[in-house]
């Protein structure tokens, strides 16, 4: 119960039952010569002045009357406040909205609002449809479409890092890892420590370097599901980087189109992972609930401040809320320096088989 709503209900019925009160009173007053207000003073009943029963009933009425309306209004509105929480948070077919109202109120247009709200839902749910439709759906340049010339020049670009800068980077390990075993601890302090910042950086290039081809790596599954995707792209990085990789996924049933923009989005947060974090551990979780498919990246790297990296911008963070929003979902990170960070993506979703009934 809304015990603000109680009081104030409570302290607008006392003070207009006094006031009607005091005018029936003052009109018997005038018009009725034999009484007298002094009549409630002087006059008990088992001890008790009548003017004070007068009051306790009047207070007692009141509170059960106020007590009675703010029940049943908050009953109503909490309901009301529940369903526009869910469809904030994108539940659109959370169970709230399967049950009727059991609740009886005097109040007149309970069952209007909660036709407003399921029409409102309703609208809601053909939007994101609509939505997810038109962002999956392919846009034409000339004979090819847009997502085939960037994924053409993707793949060119990819190709062009790996036979050059990828090859140099790895000759010039293979060079060093040489000098080191050449020498054998038999160069000055001074030189050995700068082969080792040496072999710090080269390290770092070849991270940032897988982290680029990843990036660049074609979006399309080849026939695979989500899940079947995002594992094998898991099993791939084990091999390849120094993280220790943990994931739990589920396997939703939805559209190739959704599909490939959760992948990218499951691609280009790990590539921020491996660029930016240093972390030393990351975990990936794809899950799905009745109406949702949600994506949580979670590392334990050096984090960073939410504020300050909005104020410089991040690309790849951008590009991540840009294609949640693009399926009418949304996007949260939790990060603090030297925390980690926390990625969730949280996307609505009408399943195309009913396995989660």
């Amino acid at each position: 119960m809304n015990f603000r709503l109680f009081f104030r209900l409570f302290l607008g019925q006392c003070v207009m039952n006094l006031i009607v009160l005091g005018t029936l009173l003052a009109c018997a007053h005038y018009f009725l010569p034999y009484f007298s207000i002094d009549f409630l003073y002087r006059n008990e009943i088992w001890n008790v002045r009548l003017f004070i029963w007068i009051l306790a009933i009047i207070v007692a009425l009141n509170l059960v009357f106020s007590f009675y309306i703010a029940v049943h209004l908050s009953s109503v509105f909490e309901e009301v406040r529940a369903k526009i929480n869910w469809l904030l948070l994108g539940k659109y077919h959370h169970t709230i909205f399967d049950s009727k109202s059991v609740t009886t109120s005097w109040y007149d247009n309970e069952q209007l609002l909660a036709s407003d709200i399921d029409h409102l839902r309703q609208r809601l749910i053909h939007l994101t449809s609509d939505l997810q439709e038109f962002t999956s759906a392919p846009v034409f340049l000339g004979e090819k479409t847009k997502e085939e010339v960037i994924e053409s020049e993707r793949s060119r670009i990819a190709r062009e890092l790996h036979d050059s800068v990828s090859q140099e980077l790895f000759a010039a390990m293979m060079l060093l890892s040489a000098i080191n075993y050449s020498t054998q601890g038999s160069l000055p302090s001074p030189v050995d420590d700068q082969l080792k910042k040496v072999n710090e950086v080269i390290n770092d290039a070849q991270t940032e370097m897988r982290a680029l081809l990843l990036h660049l790596r074609p979006i399309d599954l080849q026939g695979k599901s989500l899940k079947q995707g995002i594992e094998q792209l898991l099993r791939e990085l084990q091999h390849k980087v120094a993280l220790e990789i943990t994931w739990s996924l589920d396997d939703p049933q939805i559209e190739t189109g959704m599909e490939d923009h959760l992948f990218r989005i499951v691609q280009e947060g790990i590539s921020n992972t491996m660029r930016h974090a240093k972390a030393k551990r990351l975990e990936v979780y794809l899950s799905a609930s009745r109406d949702t498919v949600s994506i949580r990246i979670v590392d334990d790297g050096k984090g960073f401040d939410l504020k300050e990296k909005a104020k410089l911008g991040s690309y790849g963070l951008s590009n991540i809320e840009e294609r949640a929003k693009g399926m009418g979902g949304r996007s949260n990170i939790i990060s603090s320096p030297g925390q980690g960070t926390i990625l969730t993506v949280t996307v609505p979703y009408k399943p195309l088989f009913n396995h989660l009934a």
